[in-house]
């Protein structure tokens, strides 16, 4: 396949006008046979990868079936997310040691090609529970919430068969969070989530080894000049991180400004936080079993009014942040292509467009609508 006259998203983040070349499910720097597209006029940048996000269309990753996992799969990748790490809520250990064994049944699946092709690939699992804080706890379910138990979380990095990429704890809820992290912290990427952690507090964890931090601003401390809690020890900690929901809800547009001032772009990646009302009409969805009420792209809890998730993709949130927030476009697909990449560790694989690298591909018109999708070498 050869793509022409495109504006194509350089290693270096930078557009060049040029050609591309695909040949089976890779990228290739040798000239192709084939079909040929004219993209003149598109952007060419890589397939985007949320790797925290619980559900779209009617289904969540937390459902536990194979059916929803590839539902979900084949809405990201008509949007534009070519690899997604789903997140799981704060539920009881056996649901969640259930959920985490059907993602590692449907991974084996997806390996073997059981599943028809244009599906983004399920690279692992974001946990975002159930080792948080109940004062900050958003709309995870307060019942469940548990303290750190370093035989459990070896339990879920094992019924997931290693597809549990990130594991979150709130370490001032938990007096044995830095035997915790030190255990488990060559294993899987610890991160702060819905944490009510000071900067003290925090700052400690992340010497221990915690290294992310899940949707930076929300479910954590205000950051203030006198009390810069987790954000602070973030900001201070130039290994770390951090989660960003840019759906033009979650955070100010000069906050997210802001924190690109303060971070640098090399460590925030945007998320979508999309549940399963993403891709649907307004009305009344669940979130983790609460009842949540979607408006627009606003979603919150029918109990008490707080966000629950979002109903935006990805390619959404990218688009809000270059178009309302004023992040520019070059620096915005870093964040949805290869720090994600990077941070699962699949980099060598996916997240730039690249010669051996696999053929995910989206080509984005001057207003950046999606107008074609490229799996594996193939138009969905």
């Amino acid at each position: 396949m050869v793509i022409e006259n495109a504006k194509i998203y350089g290693e270096d983040k930078i557009f060049r006008d040029g050609s591309l070349y695909i040949r089976e499910d890779r990228f290739s720097e040798e000239k192709e046979e084939g079909p040929v597209i004219d993209a003149h006029g598109c952007y060419a940048i890589p397939g985007l990868i949320d790797l925290h996000f619980h559900g779209c269309m009617g289904y969540d990753f937390s459902d536990g079936t194979i059916e929803a996992i590839e539902r979900i799969a084949e809405y990201e990748a008509s949007m534009g997310i070519t690899g997604m790490a789903p997140a799981t809520m704060t539920l009881p250990e056996k649901k969640l040691e259930q959920i985490l064994s059907t993602g590692a049944e449907y991974r084996k699946k997806e390996a073997s090609g059981c599943f028809s092709k244009g599906k983004a690939d399920l690279l692992g699992i974001n946990m975002e529970g159930p080792f948080i804080s109940k004062v900050k706890k958003g709309a995870q379910d307060p019942r469940h919430i548990i303290p750190c138990n370093i035989e459990l979380g070896r339990r879920f990095l094992e019924v997931s068969e290693g597809l549990v990429k990130f594991l979150g704890i709130a370490p001032e809820e938990n007096p044995n969070f830095l035997d915790f992290i030190k255990e488990m912290k060559d294993r899987v990427c610890i991160s702060l989530a819905h944490t009510n952690a000071d900067y003290d507090t925090a700052m400690a964890a992340i010497q221990a080894g915690a290294r992310h931090a899940v949707h930076l601003y929300n479910a954590m401390p205000i950051f203030t000049h006198r009390d810069p809690g987790v954000v602070g020890a973030v900001a201070d900690s130039p290994h770390v991180c951090a989660e960003m929901i840019c759906d033009g809800i979650h955070i100010h547009p000069s906050v997210v400004r802001a924190t690109f001032r303060m971070l640098g772009p090399e460590r925030i990646i945007f998320i979508s936080d999309s549940m399963r009302a993403a891709g649907m009409p307004d009305g009344r969805y669940t979130l983790g079993g609460q009842d949540v009420d979607v408006k627009g792209k606003r979603a919150v809890l029918a109990s008490d009014g707080a966000l629950a998730g979002s109903a935006s993709n990805l390619m959404d949130c990218l688009k809000t942040a270059v178009r309302q927030m004023g992040i520019p476009l070059e620096t915005a697909i870093a964040c949805a292509t290869r720090n994600p990449a990077k941070s699962l560790g699949v980099y060598d694989m996916r997240g730039s467009i690249s010669p051996g690298k696999k053929a995910d591909l989206v080509l984005l018109d001057p207003e950046l609508s999606v107008k074609l999708v490229i799996k594996d070498g193939a138009i969905i």
